[in-house]
């Protein structure tokens, strides 16, 4: 199982009314990029959400949320939400839409240039 298809459903469910919504597969996940922007996404079980950095440390102290690192390092501003943290509706739309908010002040990644 490479992501939980049932949670791309619920997240479908909370972005369908947004406009320039886009999803990929990378990371052995889905990610939804909105604006063209990465905002939220599913690896395996939990959500991903690309939130302020100024609400990063408050956002770790709430439950079933945690840090995201894949490479040792934590990534300030991404964080995961396991399932005991997005079982309700309303939590699950709270990590949601704190990721859409940010969405529209955040600034696209770089490109990389090709040789």
């Amino acid at each position: 199982m490479a992501y939980s298809e049932k949670l791309a459903n619920r997240m479908r469910e909370v972005l369908v009314h947004l406009k320039n919504i886009e999803e990929k597969e990378m990371m052995g996940g889905l990610a939804f990029m909105y604006n063209k922007k990465m905002c939220v996404g599913i690896i395996k079980d939990e959500m991903m959400c690309r939130i302020n950095p100024d609400l990063y440390e408050d956002s770790l102290e709430k439950n079933g949320c945690h840090e995201m690192d894949f490479t040792g390092r934590p990534m300030r501003g991404w964080i995961m939400i396991e399932e005991q943290g997005m079982k309700s509706k309303k939590d699950f739309e709270y990590w949601i839409n704190l990721a859409v908010e940010y969405n529209a002040i955040s600034k696209s990644s770089k490109k990389k240039k090709k040789k």
